[in-house]
């Protein structure tokens, strides 16, 4: 899978009491936007991508975990 990532983006992921929410910048926003057209067009049931402090996030941010599924 071939994902691309908009230059200066920033992503951080936080979970408290039931609610995630999800921080990004203008580029953030435009490259999980592109991930998430790239996964939807994925032929694969299961595609999926793995984000968190050590690959993409923002330090301390919780995982993130988008997977496609079929209906």
């Amino acid at each position: 899978m071939n994902l691309k990532w908009e230059d200066g983006f920033t992503i951080a992921v936080s979970v408290q009491d039931n609610t995630v929410t999800l921080r990004a910048n203008r580029e953030g926003l435009l490259s999980l936007a592109n991930h998430l057209v790239t996964i939807a067009q994925d032929p694969a049931t299961g595609a999926h991508l793995h984000l968190d402090q050590h690959n993409s996030l923002e330090e301390n941010s919780a995982e993130l975990i988008i997977e496609k599924i079929n209906n």
